[in-house]
């Protein structure tokens, strides 16, 4: 059975990585980023990767990525920025850029990718939230998980797996890969991977009403 896995901010070294892993696991690997070049790269000596050059932050370019590769069965969405400053000294527009990216950009692959997995009751969706750095991306870390949790709680225990893998700056792409892996072979109850505690820390779904 083909296994079509969508892998975002393909041309960063976590995206880059989870890709590369996928490709060589024989999964087919769509691979999206804006950065050409490093989509190129990242894609070198892998016949059953395909890159796609997305904006995540553009609804419209999402769906039209969407509407060539059909069903997707894993989503990797690594696509976060994480710029650092006083909240009081970040610039309005690179505040906006980072929530569009890692917040929004979220919500627009989400929308994408979820409702056929649900559909089909199967499908792994991982989303990785930014390191909680000063000023916007603080935010943005805590609005990706607590998005999450919502998509958890609403639709946990209907097929498909999800994560939020919560990234820092200490822990090397492969090591939070491997946390992603080890979380994946567990209970689907496990939501947020946090790699640098090298746990999955559980949350618990709520019953049934």
């Amino acid at each position: 059975m083909k296994r079509t896995a969508l892998v975002t901010g393909a041309a960063g070294s976590l995206g880059a990585l989870a890709a590369r892993r996928l490709a060589a696991a024989a999964w087919d690997v769509v691979a999206v980023d804006t950065d050409e070049a490093g989509l190129a790269e990242t894609a070198l000596r892998s016949p059953n990767m395909h890159v796609r050059t997305c904006d995540v932050t553009d609804p419209k370019a999402v769906v039209d990525v969407l509407a060539v590769i059909g069903p997707v069965h894993r989503v990797v969405h690594a696509a976060v920025i994480a710029p650092a400053a006083p909240v009081l000294e970040q610039p309005p527009t690179e505040v906006k850029h980072v929530l569009s990216t890692d917040v929004y950009g979220t919500m627009h692959i989400v929308r994408a990718t979820l409702p056929g997995m649900l559909e089909r009751g199967a499908g792994e969706l991982i989303v990785c939230a930014p390191p909680p750095e000063p000023g916007a991306t603080s935010a943005a870390s805590g609005a990706v998980a607590a998005y999450a949790e919502a998509l958890f709680r609403e639709h946990g225990g209907r097929g498909v797996t999800i994560r939020c893998v919560h990234l820092d700056d200490e822990t090397p792409a492969r090591l939070v890969l491997d946390a992603l892996d080890r979380s994946l072979a567990r209970p689907p109850g496990d939501l947020h991977v946090r790699p640098r505690r090298g746990r999955a820390l559980p949350m618990r779904r709520p019953a049934p009403r």
